[in-house]
């Protein structure tokens, strides 16, 4: 199954502890079918001192979120919208919209 969501998207989560809150897609995992958002389902982290870190400590780190869960924002209204991939004329793939078929 092709993931509709992609690294830079900008997307708001559907359900979990930040329903409705919005980011950017920072990584896309798609052999699991998550996505890491920026600013979104926090979990802490245990980090053990390192020469980069010497201090370590329990850091905050964005945990993945399952794509089903999060939905592309429209760029022109600032809406959820579906995904579609269809061909244009020159036969290139492209992701649109599925209500008004804009390209994302």
């Amino acid at each position: 199954m092709a993931m509709k969501v992609k690294k830079g998207d900008r997307v708001r989560l559907l359900a979990g502890k930040d329903k409705g809150s919005e980011g950017v897609v920072l990584r896309a995992i798609p052999s699991a079918l998550k996505v890491i958002v920026e600013g979104i389902n926090f979990a802490k982290k245990h980090v053990r001192p390192s020469m980069n870190d010497p201090k370590g400590g329990v850091k905050q780190i964005e945990a993945p979120v399952h794509v089903s869960n999060v939905m592309v924002v429209s760029a022109k209204d600032g809406r959820p919208v579906r995904v579609a991939r269809r061909a244009n004329t020159e036969g290139v793939r492209q992701r649109v919209s599925k209500k008004s078929g804009q390209v994302i």
